[in-house]
């Protein structure tokens, strides 16, 4: 890896600020499609910092190679935070659930965060919620794609 490749640019901060941002807005759509009562607590703010960190090293990378490799790599930025978000959270609660002694074992820990990131996942498919997440992956790409060529 060069040693550039660790430096911030203008691209890498608008990718982690644009993938940030749709984080929020992502978790905000999900939540009406859990169970009523649930209790998120910090999900926004963990989507949030999971965008942030999607944005500066997946995306943030692949800028400066013209405007449809960025916005393919705002779509691949979208698809490894919406990966890492589904991990963390069914962790989480893979997590809630041993400390309250209904998970017993590390493979049944393991075969049970499976199974919430399995059942995340279905819940997220829902046609606003994909669009969004689509249409933010693009415009981060093309914003990002934008400002690395302009302040370069």
């Amino acid at each position: 890896m060069p040693v550039t490749d660790t430096m911030p640019t203008s691209g890498k901060l608008m990718a982690a600020f644009g993938l940030g941002a749709l984080g929020w807005i992502g978790s905000e759509l999900f939540r009406p499609l859990m169970e009523e009562g649930t209790d998120f607590g910090w999900f926004n703010y963990v989507n949030v910092v999971l965008g942030l960190l999607c944005g500066w090293r997946v995306t943030g990378r692949r800028l400066g190679f013209g405007y449809a490799t960025g916005i393919s790599a705002g779509l691949t930025g979208m698809a490894a935070l919406v990966f890492w978000a589904l991990f963390v959270q069914s962790f989480n609660e893979m997590l809630r659930l041993a400390l309250d002694g209904r998970i017993t074992g590390f493979m049944n820990g393991l075969t049970e965060m499976f199974e919430l990131a399995t059942e995340y996942g279905l819940v997220m498919l829902d046609g606003t919620l994909i669009g969004v997440l689509l249409a933010g992956g693009f415009l981060t790409g093309a914003i990002a794609e934008w400002a690395e060529r302009r302040w370069a």
